[in-house]
């Protein structure tokens, strides 16, 4: 059984069917990566498991829990994490504080003194506000936020978005040193070079809907499939 399946998922806003029955699953362990152009439904599928926006048929199950209707504060109990797209952090919150307001009750291993030796950068930023921050700093906070709450599963949206090439290369080496640790994550990504070096296993969306699914190496060869949904 996988960590989280996703089983035929019809996500709406108002009358706009925009998930048309979205399918896959993650391993223990594992990061598959999601790609596509915009407006092809990444972030609605991110919402959808996260509780935001739930899907109005099909299922959603975690470590064999179903959670479709769950209210989003419970799926972050259970232990999912989310670094949403944008980073979203509270900006009249200083690093630290945002770090303590996400660290879950009674969870361990992703301390502080933990966090800071993945984000050394953070260090001497702990005391400096979530607004002051540069954007790859900002993105730096957003992972160790949902680091905190000790999930066994992350969701990343667009985390490369905005950012430098310096920086984007940095996010993926921290994302991997996440990933060696045991932690599975669902990566929603348009930069399709880094989604290839992160996935095991990596799914093309195309109007609501999984258009092509292979391991990274496959998709690399596939010229055809490159060319119809992501425009390479």
């Amino acid at each position: 059984m996988a960590l989280l399946e996703v089983q035929d998922i019809h996500t709406y806003y108002g009358d706009s069917h925009v998930l048309q029955g979205v399918t896959f699953g993650v391993d223990e362990g594992a990061l598959i990566a999601v790609v596509g152009r915009n407006g092809m439904g990444k972030t609605t599928l991110i919402h959808s498991i996260i509780g935001f926006n739930p899907p109005r048929r099909g299922t959603i199950t975690y470590q064999g829990q179903e959670i479709t209707h769950w209210k989003t504060f419970r799926i972050a109990q259970l232990g999912i994490g989310l670094v949403p797209q944008g980073r979203r952090i509270f900006p009249s919150l200083t690093t630290k504080e945002t770090i303590a307001i996400a660290t879950r009750e009674g969870a361990s291993g992703w301390t502080l003194d933990r966090l800071l030796s993945v984000f050394p950068q953070l260090e001497n930023r702990l005391h400096s506000r979530s607004k002051n921050l540069s954007g790859g700093e900002q993105q730096m906070l957003s992972i160790s936020r949902a680091l905190a709450g000790h999930p066994g599963l992350i969701l990343m949206d667009e985390p490369s978005e905005g950012l430098a090439p310096l920086i984007v290369r940095q996010i993926g080496r921290i994302i991997s040193e996440i990933k060696a640790q045991g932690i599975s994550m669902v990566l929603v990504e348009q930069n399709l070079s880094f989604a290839l070096e992160l996935a095991d296993y990596i799914y093309v969306m195309s109007k609501g809907t999984i258009a092509y699914e292979s391991e990274p190496e496959k998709l690399k060869e596939n010229t055809e499939v490159k060319s119809q949904y992501l425009g390479i």
